[in-house]
């Protein structure tokens, strides 16, 4: 029989010694609870992080953030599974909520420094990066609107028409969603409203978040507080109606539209196309089908992304990425060129789509030796899309 300990009195010791509970001390605890889907234990680092002094932002950035990192960076390497992931991701969001109810102490927060929005693009569904911006956000003393995951963009400028913000903080993790953020970021400019973009759908850098139009980029929470709360304010400039095309004129080849407007008939050729190549795939279960579909539908994904920025390393740093992942499951990466061969076929009246594909060929390093019959993906479930 395992008997737990109070929760409040262990934090409490832990807060007596440093060494146990700052804020390295208290990543590495964190990490092994959420390993392990210990939520408990997993309060407990955070808590005896603050019992111990360390400033609730600095527990929010540098314990809770790094951690959740980590547990992306281990899924990537197949040191946890997709559960574990999920898993400790969830536990995260509960203790952030946790947090921030024990900082506040049941008193609402205020509103001194003006009220901001904090949304998701739309079919984005990693919302924790920006659950941590609220946060630290209500810690510097604004009044924040969080509104999770995936917000539709009608609801997003109804929300805005209603309340009135000083700024939205628009935040995407996954690089096929820049169409609908550049939508988005369009839209709320329309209203009146200025956007902070944030997260890695728009590049290490920020040049997605510029190519779109975004009034500001910022590469974390910590500077995306900093920026919003700044000596010069985040102020919309003159907007008159425009489309798309107006800041992208590259879409006017329409191949952007083509590809994105074909995914499923692509997605359907390409799988015809392996099984007469590969005539063991049609043993496959369904399961198996299933998978390597949608592994062909990310990859057709990331090309419209990049034939929409009109950009090659969008596509190529998404191929070799999904080698590597590839890899750490013992599966043999150039299992990818077939299907690249496929599509090129399918779309060898595109040009930009062409270079894309050749380009993605070359950066997986080309091999002269016949590639293999594309491994099943039963075991690498998502692996074209982070989540």
């Amino acid at each position: 029989m395992t008997i737990r300990t109070d929760p409040a009195s262990t934090a409490a010791k832990s807060a007596a010694d440093p060494h146990t509970a700052g804020p390295h001390a208290a990543r590495e605890r964190l990490w092994d609870a959420v390993r392990e889907g210990d939520e408990y234990a997993a309060s407990e680092a955070v808590f005896a992080a603050l019992d111990a002094g360390t400033d609730p932002e600095a527990v929010l950035l540098d314990v809770i953030a790094p951690v959740q990192r980590k547990v992306g960076a281990e899924w990537a390497a197949d040191r946890i599974t997709v559960a574990q992931e999920h898993a400790a991701t969830a536990i995260n969001d509960r203790i952030i909520a946790a947090l921030a109810h024990r900082v506040r102490g049941g008193a609402r927060p205020g509103a001194g420094a003006g009220r901001v929005t904090v949304a998701c693009v739309d079919g984005e569904w990693h919302a924790l990066p920006a659950r941590l911006l609220a946060e630290v956000l209500v810690l510097r003393g604004w009044q924040v609107d969080f509104l999770g995951a995936q917000v539709p963009v009608p609801h997003l400028i109804a929300h805005l028409h209603r309340t009135g913000p000083c700024a939205v903080a628009l935040s995407s993790s996954i690089p096929t969603r820049l169409p609908t953020a550049h939508a988005a970021i369009t839209a709320c400019q329309a209203a009146g409203t200025p956007v902070l973009a944030g997260g890695a759908a728009f590049g290490p850098d920020g040049r997605y978040a510029r190519l779109l139009g975004a009034d500001a980029w910022a590469p974390d929470a910590r500077a995306a507080a900093d920026r919003l709360g700044g000596e010069t304010p985040l102020l919309p400039g003159p907007r008159s109606a425009h489309h798309p095309v107006d800041d992208l004129p590259h879409l006017a080849d329409q191949e952007y539209t083509m590809v994105s407007r074909t995914a499923p008939r692509l997605v359907g050729e390409t799988m015809t196309g392996l099984e007469e190549r590969f005539p063991a795939m049609r043993e496959y279960t369904e399961r198996q089908r299933l998978h390597t579909a949608e592994d062909v539908a990310h990859i057709i994904d990331f090309l419209s992304a990049a034939l929409y920025v009109d950009d090659e390393e969008l596509f190529t740093g998404f191929m070799t990425w999904t080698a590597q992942i590839l890899t750490a499951r013992k599966v043999p990466a150039h299992s990818l060129r077939p299907a690249l061969d496929l599509l090129a076929g399918q779309l060898q009246d595109f040009p930009r789509a062409t270079r894309l594909l050749e380009q993605a060929h070359r950066a997986l390093d080309a091999d002269s030796a016949p590639a293999p019959a594309p491994a099943t993906t039963s075991d690498t479930t998502g692996h074209g899309k982070p989540e």
